[in-house]
């Protein structure tokens, strides 16, 4: 059995699909005292996403305030990081479709984010998706998505004390250890 992780700093989690790596965030956020926020990237497009957000909120249950925001992510995590709260961004990679679908300027938004992440008043843990350990895609835009996200998660994981990959739902720590066992 996997120890319960203890939250000691900003953490960002990776993994792929269905790795674990929401729960296990959602884990380290509820090793805290205070508040549980949740800063929620995905929109529901169709009834499955709709599902699956459905199935996310039910799993954390009420103790939990759910905020949601596709694009804005940097200054809402300003907003929202502080004393006596954890925040939860699920996820990453979400947002940075909803930022390429919006023909954002990337490089900037990964930039203004990594710049925050030192500077905010209260732990965040940042999921997000590995996509590039498959095969190369096979058009511009999924290879422009696969790029764009591995530039992401190597600025976040600079930024952050903690760094953590999840695979079949079991933790290895990258980076300075957010958890200890107890």
């Amino acid at each position: 059995m996997t120890p319960q992780p203890i939250l000691t700093g900003s953490t960002l989690v990776l993994g792929g699909a269905r790795s674990g790596k929401s729960g296990y965030a959602e884990a380290l956020v509820e090793s805290r005292a205070g508040a549980f926020l949740y800063l929620a990237t995905a929109t529901a497009g169709d009834a499955e996403m709709a599902e699956r957000i459905a199935r996310h909120r039910e799993r954390r249950g009420p103790r939990w305030a759910t905020v949601e925001e596709p694009l804005a992510l940097v200054e809402t995590v300003r907003r929202l990081a502080g004393p006596g709260r954890t925040v939860l961004v699920d996820c990453l990679t979400l947002w940075l479709s909803n930022l390429m679908a919006a023909e954002r300027d990337i490089d900037r938004e990964i930039a203004d984010l990594a710049a925050a992440l030192p500077t905010l008043a209260g732990p965040v843990v940042l999921v997000s998706n590995e996509v590039g350990q498959g095969i190369v895609p096979d058009n511009p835009l999924a290879r422009a998505f696969r790029d764009n996200a591995g530039r992401l998660n190597q600025a976040v994981a600079a930024m952050v004390p903690g760094v953590v990959f999840m695979a079949a739902g079991l933790p290895l720590i990258l980076k300075s250890p957010p958890t200890t066992e107890h």
